[in-house]
């Protein structure tokens, strides 16, 4: 299993990465950066260890990983098509993966828990030091224990039961047995409510580009409303957008801009653009294109289609481009491609977390408990933005349900597997006893579903290298 595991020589390079990143000013300022440092020294100063600490934010694994737990989510929920030929992206597409996938063993599977490994570490290296000021260890434990949280969160949604590797064993964790996956929620619901105590509401950086209280807490609220903990997710929302921290942006433009009031933490990149709009392949472009080059993954029909007439979502989100003969609706969330002539960075990141998100999750944590009201006026508070009619005052807990369901889909389409989460995670209308995705998915692609199909195949690359490992019903 852990071929990609990080070993402690690979951590030195890990540090180095972050010291990159620390060194542009304009996202982290902490003096002049540090070359490099070994492992006995990486934690042994407060500069040292923000250097390591940041490396996770910019480490290849975590920018490799940006693009696909977005796109290839989104192919699974329909609501994104791959526009290029590619035999592991159509699996995804049609529903149909098969145990030797090689973009769910490396893009989704090996980048993920190197991410863990990089956390794991660090949270030992930190946890052992004796130099390290107050603040800024709860600060930095704060911020790895959101990212294992983080990490874990994305890798329970695909797979259901996952190894779930605590410690900086290597050999210990390259032998783990898959951890069911309520045991895997408990210990998100713990990673978070711990990191909830260690920060504050201070961004420790410009521009939100790293994790304070309320990301932390917006992520709980997510959590929360998967686990269908409805109160606590109600509560927690309301926490972030209470904190006054926060605005919903009038302007749907400006958005997902790096200085917009709407984001409650994004990850930054070195340039100032989204790899959502940077991107490419060999073919073009991902969810953009340079004029007459066929896009690789746009936005299906289906999805475009059943944006309500009038929606500014659908103006202003997507980009509908002929290109020989096939109308393509390209996601334009972000809008810069490259950078601006004249200019040294540009004005975009990678946004992961945002208010809109928030209302969405009260809304429905409100909806389930029957404060219709109060998910009404959530609900109308995002139409409103979008120029959309507000809901019917008289309308009934179900359809309620479906409005919010529909309205998630609308805001947040191509945006970190929220769709297809949505789906798996949703009871059935007609048939409570299978999920949305059954009544979806099945429905759109009946030759390829079967209801195991809401879990990703466990990697045969990785049963092989440890044994331990099950496969999940449905790949055998």
């Amino acid at each position: 299993m852990y071929n990609h595991i990080i070993n402690k020589k690979v951590l030195a390079a890990l540090l180095l990465a972050g010291t990159l990143f620390s060194s542009c000013k304009k996202l982290v300022e902490i003096g002049p950066p540090t070359t490099q440092v070994g492992l006995d020294q990486a934690f042994a100063s407060d500069a040292t260890a923000t250097s390591a600490v940041l490396g996770i934010y910019n480490a290849s694994a975590t920018r490799d990983y940006l693009f696909p737990i977005s796109s290839i989510p989104g192919l699974s929920a329909n609501e994104l098509q791959n526009n290029v030929p590619n035999v592991a992206l159509d699996e995804f597409k049609t529903n149909s993966i098969t145990i030797g996938n090689g973009t769910n063993n490396t893009t989704l599977w090996a980048y993920s828990y190197a991410t863990l490994a990089q956390a794991n570490a660090m949270l030992e290296g930190i946890s052992k030091s004796n130099t390290l000021s107050a603040a800024l260890k709860n600060q930095l434990m704060g911020e790895i224990k959101f990212w294992r949280a983080f990490t874990f969160f994305y890798q329970v949604n695909m797979w259901g039961d996952i190894p779930m590797p605590l410690t900086d064993d290597p050999v210990g964790n390259a032998t783990l047995a898959r951890t069911p996956a309520a045991d895997v929620w408990k210990q998100i619901e713990k990673d978070l409510t711990e990191a909830q105590a260690l920060l504050t509401d201070t961004y420790p950086t410009s521009q939100r580009s790293r994790v304070n209280k309320q990301a932390v807490n917006a992520l709980l609220a997510r959590v929360y409303l998967y686990t269908k903990q409805w109160q606590l997710a109600e509560t927690t929302a309301d926490a972030v957008i209470k904190s006054g921290i926060y605005s919903l942006n009038k302007d749907l433009n400006s958005t997902f801009t790096n200085t917009s009031n709407e984001i409650i933490w994004q990850i930054a990149t070195l340039n100032g653009l989204s790899v959502y709009m940077t991107n490419t392949d060999a073919k073009g472009g991902s969810f953009a294109a340079a004029p007459g080059v066929i896009p690789a993954i746009t936005a299906t029909d289906t999805l475009y289609n059943s944006l309500e007439q009038g929606d500014l979502r659908k103006a202003n989100w997507f980009t509908p481009t002929v290109i020989a003969g096939t109308n393509y609706k390209i996601i334009s969330k972000y809008k810069q491609r490259s950078l601006p002539t004249g200019a040294t960075t540009g004005s975009e990141y990678n946004v992961a977390l945002r208010l809109a998100e928030q209302y969405l999750i009260r809304a429905e944590a409100r909806a389930q408990q029957a404060n219709l009201g109060g998910a009404i006026a959530d609900v109308d508070t995002i139409r409103s933005r979008a120029g959309l009619t507000m809901l019917d005052n008289n309308i009934s807990q179900t359809n309620l349900l479906l409005a919010i369901e529909n309205e998630r889909k609308a805001e947040l389409f191509g945006e970190w597997g929220a769709r297809w989460f949505d789906l798996k995670r949703t009871p059935g209308r007609v048939d409570p006893s299978k999920s949305r995705a059954d009544e979806v998915v099945g429905g759109m692609r009946p030759a390829t579903w079967q209801n195991t199909d809401v879990l990703y195949p466990i990697p045969d690359a990785q049963r092989q290298l440890n044994t331990a490992l099950t496969q999940n019903p449905g790949y055998n």
